[in-house]
């Protein structure tokens, strides 16, 4: 099973989530970690009272073990000729991109003697901070093009048009057509299960991912709506899972108008909650996913499609759809 470590800003959110009267077990269940990871985080991360947890702590823990795991890595701190060129062509006023392009054009058959011109800026803020004068641009720390991933996440946020926007007709399930995404997650945590509900008639569509990914998810949610009437796709809601990140691109090609709840409100999509409790009747939260197969997915659909619901009047998923 792949670890995945805690992010900066899921540690902010668990501060938020401990603060709100959460307990660990909810916690891992909210973040999607396991209950030992958000247990071994707490003990490792009190605040000065030793009650409660110090994200300030967390944050500052992270940063130096990362800095010394990463250590033997440093192939300029490491590597005396290549620090010593480096420095040379740096007081010729060479840039760090410049050094960069010529050691890979006049070594080509060495990568030994390659280092990208991040690496040099690093070395430069980090170890050698009286050659930052050699640099064109004094100003400060060198900035990846596209700005910070902080920023570039902030962007994604903005972009997202959330449930606040949504119309009444999709609220009041008042038309066949608006549905919710999510997906249900298999014991190897890699592989997940892409299920849409339909809000009026609670139709289910559920397709296997062999890979957590955006992209797959994205085709295979293309695929699936492609075969659906168009009078029949017409708003999907999801969560904020990265799993959906290329909403957009979407959002094109199905015609669907996207909308995200708000971050763990997931009573904001109570539909797809419901649903996939149906589901996990077939599929048993931590069960392996691993031998599942479409056909077994499919065959599940089939019985919670054709079963008849009391909030339908007893008719049933299929029968209020295709009506």
């Amino acid at each position: 099973m792949s670890y995945k470590h805690i992010t900066p800003e899921q540690r902010n959110e668990l501060a938020v989530l401990l603060r709100a009267g959460h307990n660990q077990k909810e916690i891992a269940e909210l973040l999607k970690k396991d209950k030992s990871t958000i247990s071994r985080e707490l003990s490792r991360n009190p605040s000065a009272n030793k009650i409660g947890y110090s994200v300030k702590k967390a944050k500052q823990n992270s940063k130096e073990k990362r800095i010394q795991a990463n250590a033997r890595f440093r192939k300029l701190e490491n590597n005396i000729w290549l620090q010593n060129y480096v420095i040379k062509k740096l007081k010729r006023y060479w840039s760090p991109e410049q050094i960069s392009g010529r050691l890979k054009n006049k070594y080509s058959e060495d990568k030994k003697k390659w280092i990208g011109k991040d690496s040099i800026y690093n070395f430069i803020y980090e170890e050698k901070k009286d050659l930052v004068k050699y640099l064109r641009c004094q100003k400060g720390k060198y900035r990846r093009r596209r700005g910070t991933k902080i920023r570039e996440k902030q962007r994604e946020m903005i972009k997202k048009r959330r449930i606040d926007e949504r119309p009444g007709v999709i609220n009041n399930r008042k038309r066949v057509g608006d549905w919710e995404g999510d997906t249900i997650v298999g014991a190897e945590k890699n592989i997940h299960i892409l299920t849409h509900t339909e809000r009026k008639s609670g139709k289910l569509l559920a397709d296997k991912l062999e890979r957590a990914t955006a992209e797959l998810t994205k085709e295979k949610t293309v695929e699936r709506f492609k075969k659906i009437q168009k009078k029949k796709r017409r708003s999907c809601t999801y969560d904020n899972g990265v799993t959906f990140a290329e909403h957009e691109i979407t959002e094109k090609e199905t015609g669907m108008t996207i909308y995200f709840a708000h971050p763990y409100h997931s009573w904001e999509r109570g539909t797809s909650e419901n649903t996939n409790g149906l589901l996990r009747q077939f599929f048993p939260k931590g069960s392996s996913f691993d031998t599942v197969t479409q056909e077994d997915i499919d065959r599940a659909c089939s019985l919670i499609n054709n079963r008849p619901r009391k909030r339908l009047n007893y008719f049933t998923p299929n029968e209020i759809f295709n009506k």
